[in-house]
């Protein structure tokens, strides 16, 4: 490494889509991750689909998680998500919870835990959201959650305990976007 190099550091993404080509959405954004200088090694959880929080008449969501490796820093990485965003056609009109082509949240960054404005790490609702634990769980259960001092895991199983993962509310898709290996079966020769 030479002098100033930031050593690697892994990082969570959460993906989401409810509009237009879903997977094709979190497929593009995988690829676009897998291309970001910095970025290496990206593996994808399942994808599950899941129903939307927020306004009325929005259809389901597709929701992964992507495990990466990266020597950016998390300002530079959020940066190259809302890059992401905005190339899947995003368009941020100030509405919480609105349907959207993609959104791409950054949920972890190494064991940081940031207070600044624009970007909370770890994410501030990560262990409210089945959608997010659940692909998150199968990446890294035993993750555990700097702020709170619970693994993934942990946090998933309260989030049953309280009735805040509904039977139903966060089903299985699809084993990852096709052309992406999973965390637990890497393609041989895949790019890094």
């Amino acid at each position: 490494m030479s002098a100033g190099a930031r050593p690697p550091e892994r990082a969570f993404v959460a993906l989401g889509s409810n509009l237009g080509d879903r997977e094709g959405a979190l497929r593009a954004a995988l690829a676009g991750l897998r291309a970001t200088p910095g970025v290496r090694d990206v593996a994808c959880s399942s994808v599950y689909e899941t129903e939307p929080v927020g306004p009325p008449g929005q259809g389901p969501y597709l929701n992964a998680v992507a495990r990466l490796e990266t020597t950016l820093a998390p300002r530079a990485l959020l940066a190259r998500l809302l890059e992401l965003e905005r190339e899947a056609g995003r368009v941020r009109s100030g509405v919480r919870n609105e349907a959207r082509t993609l959104d791409a949240d950054l949920l972890f960054h190494g064991d940081r835990r940031l207070d600044e404005p624009g970007l909370v790490l770890p994410h501030p609702r990560l262990h409210e959201r089945a959608f997010v634990l659940a692909p998150l769980a199968e990446l890294a259960p035993d993750l555990v959650h700097p702020r709170l001092g619970r693994t993934v895991a942990e946090l998933a199983s309260a989030l049953r305990a309280a009735g805040g993962w509904p039977p139903g509310a966060v089903r299985w898709h699809a084993p990852g976007p096709p052309g992406f290996a999973r965390a637990e079966d890497p393609a041989p020769g895949a790019p890094v």
